[in-house]
């Protein structure tokens, strides 16, 4: 996704593209996310004001783009005691609160907004400016508008193996590719042509994740859900409630072994994408483990009152994140006209239109 969103920005400044993939689809994970345009737990400063941006351009490439399925359907975090409350207070006083959209809602009123939610909890943190897309076709149909434009070349099946002079490469076919610019979107992939122009120190390491995706759930889920766990996780909720909720209220056995967090969309044929777990060392496991989907479907069906619909799929996914988690994205010139892009985490989808266009931006397309 990060590597398509440069090609859309250079495409629409008026320049020829020429798209290298390894494969003819995305299959890491650019498709293998929630599709959230996740505003409400970003940190202050640059990580909101990218993700801010990514929101506004999101909502311009859905208005253009059909399939994409962008949906300004907000987010609600459930939390079901009072020191869960104070942690979603604490995130109203913040003084970019209005700009997140923040409003605490009381039970009644969470399920007025979102009536799916029958069951057990005392309030609700609403972020307005969340959004959602498609994440497994979203990629497909931006490359589609792409081909609309003459401007616009896609090389599938071919890999970058070799920068040779300036602002040129040779993939594996032979062929040589040269340009003004080369940018290197290479998500997870860190290894070889990285690992020979960046370094072995290169900043950014590989998280590996899982997720699942039920049948249609047969009524609408009106907006994102959270559980009060992703107030540990995301930077935006750090305060003393927080340390309090940490200190006072342990996370379950198993949500804290996998560092685990409740994040869930419907996605337009009804459905559910559940998620989520987070692994930091390597090896990384290869099969996906039966008790974090256990615990996220115990946490699921408290929230929505009733069983979940039966899960239709399993996966994990592998996903690149700066070191620094503060930095919204790793960006390096790797050699004279060659810029090295990767590394955004978990915030890829939400963000990578504001920071293709951050990258043409200072490069002056």
């Amino acid at each position: 996704m990060v590597g398509t969103m440069h090609a859309w920005h250079a495409v629409e400044r008026g320049h020829e593209v020429v798209q290298i993939e390894r494969e003819s689809e995305a299959r890491g994970a650019s498709l293998r996310n929630f599709g959230q345009i996740w505003v409400s737990g970003r940190a202050g400063g640059e990580e909101l004001e990218t993700a801010l941006r990514a929101r506004e351009l999101w909502e311009e490439i859905g208005a253009r783009v059909e399939g994409i399925g962008f949906r300004a359907n907000g987010s609600l975090t459930l939390v079901r005691n009072e020191r869960e409350r104070a942690v979603a207070e604490a995130a109203l006083v913040r003084p970019d609160a209005a700009a997140r959209g923040y409003k605490l809602l009381d039970a009644d009123e969470v399920r007025a907004l979102n009536p799916a939610l029958r069951g057990d909890f005392i309030a609700g943190l609403w972020c307005e400016r969340d959004a959602a897309v498609e994440p497994r076709v979203a990629q497909l149909r931006l490359r589609e508008a792409l081909l609309a434009s003459p401007r616009y070349t896609f090389l599938p099946g071919r890999e970058v193996r070799e920068v040779v002079g300036e602002n040129a490469v040779r993939d594996d076919h032979g062929d040589v590719h040269t340009g003004d610019v080369v940018v290197l979107a290479t998500g997870a992939w860190l290894g070889g042509l990285v690992r020979d122009l960046a370094g072995p120190d290169l900043p950014v390491r590989r998280v590996r994740l899982q997720m699942m995706q039920t049948e249609p759930l047969g009524e609408a889920l009106t907006t994102s859900v959270a559980d009060a766990d992703s107030f540990r996780y995301y930077p935006a909720y750090k305060s003393d409630a927080l340390d309090a909720l940490n200190a006072g209220q342990a996370q379950a056995p198993t949500a804290a072994e996998h560092k685990m967090q409740l994040l869930m969309v419907q996605r337009r044929d009804g459905g559910l994408t559940i998620g989520d777990t987070h692994e930091y060392e390597h090896p990384f496991a290869f099969d996906t483990l039966e008790d974090p989907y256990d615990h996220l479907t115990e946490v699921v069906e408290g929230f929505l009152g009733r069983p979940l619909p039966k899960i239709r799929r399993r996966w994990a996914g592998v996903y690149a994140q700066c070191v620094d988690t503060a930095r919204v994205v790793h960006r390096q010139q790797v050699r004279e006209g060659v810029w090295l892009v990767t590394g955004p985490g978990g915030r890829g989808m939400t963000c990578s239109p504001a920071i293709a266009e951050k990258t043409a931006d200072e490069l002056g397309w």
